[in-house]
């Protein structure tokens, strides 16, 4: 059993070497990567992008990035093109083959049926003398000198670099294409940023019964509607559902602190005018943003100018917004 300091100088060792060969990485972009972003960019097809082994894990991954970032793609495995699979491959689509050594039988049998159908190629490939690269429209260069561990078989470094150099690639094709944030949330509904894109005030709180006293209501029923309706406020309107004020619980405690009599107190004598308000198809991140700004955790909600209820901190929060 090796010591603990031993383990903990040999991971240190491992992330290194795997530091120091994407670090080199930089000094093989060249034109071939260029060329290579601008032929997907040009493309009215697909990225297929396909491996074998381990590299067919980390072109999974790659086909994900591309995805989600704007760029339509879809995984082959190399040894399942060779039994029925090459049918993913249409016309105007483009191939992207990742192999360490570009030397592997699959690769070998692929490649050529690839090239029969008029497809250009775009290999990611550590060996740049291989048939792979050789065959290849385009050779983007994952060229490493040595595995991280080198008393294992099992890929490292050359997997990370693969990885790299896909995420090089998706990531210049989402800034050439002008993909913003908004897009990105499009694709990912779901996610944090997809929630702060989408998600609408009018999607979150509760319009039911929302919580509302007149001006001339007494102090009771506003401590009532506050209590009930578990918003921490209620605002105060006119007949026509108009917006006159709010009431938090904080100004019920700094009323009770100054007045020892509220028997004849009513609505319109404690309210706060002016109350923070947003519209019910505005952002629920804006509704955050204003809670923020202001600190405080409600803001009125209307619709066209008309009070229809309140947003409160914990609705967004509950959603996952922020």
């Amino acid at each position: 059993m090796k010591g603990k300091n031993f383990i903990k100088e040999l991971a240190k060792k491992i992330i290194g070497a795997e530091a120091q060969a994407i670090s080199n990485l930089n000094n093989f972009i060249d034109d071939d990567f260029t060329n290579g972003v601008e032929l997907i960019l040009n493309s009215n097809g697909r990225v297929i992008v396909t491996g074998i082994g381990k590299s067919a894990l980390i072109a999974q991954k790659i086909v994900a990035t591309f995805n989600s970032t704007g760029t339509p793609a879809i995984f082959m495995h190399a040894a399942d093109a060779l039994h029925g699979d090459l049918g993913i491959i249409q016309e105007n689509d483009i191939v992207i083959c990742l192999s360490k050594s570009g030397n592997t039988p699959e690769i070998k049998i692929l490649v050529p049926f690839i090239k029969q159908f008029g497809n250009k190629i775009i290999a990611i490939v550590s060996n740049t003398n291989s048939f792979l690269a050789k065959q290849s429209d385009y050779v983007l260069k994952a060229k490493i000198e040595n595995e991280a561990y080198q008393s294992s078989v099992a890929p490292t470094s050359s997997t990370t670099a693969q990885l790299v150099i896909g995420d090089a690639l998706a990531g210049c094709l989402l800034d050439c294409r002008g993909f913003s944030n908004e897009d990105f949330a499009k694709f990912h509904p779901g996610g944090s940023l997809g929630k702060k894109l989408n998600t609408k005030v009018n999607d979150i709180f509760d319009e039911s019964n929302p919580p509302k006293v007149s001006p001339k209501d007494s102090i009771k029923k506003v401590i009532y509607e506050i209590s009930s309706k578990l918003l921490g406020a209620t605002a105060v309107v006119d007949e026509k559902n108009t917006l006159l004020g709010i009431i938090t619980d904080g100004d019920l405690r700094r009323m009770l602190e100054k007045n020892t009599s509220i028997e004849k107190m009513s609505a319109h004598d404690i309210m706060s005018i002016n109350p923070k308000t947003i519209d019910k198809n505005a952002l629920a991140i804006t509704a955050f943003n204003l809670m923020e700004q202001y600190k405080i955790t409600q803001v009125v909600v209307t619709e066209k100018k008309k009070y229809i209820g309140i947003i409160h901190l914990h609705d967004i929060l509950r959603e996952g917004i922020v």
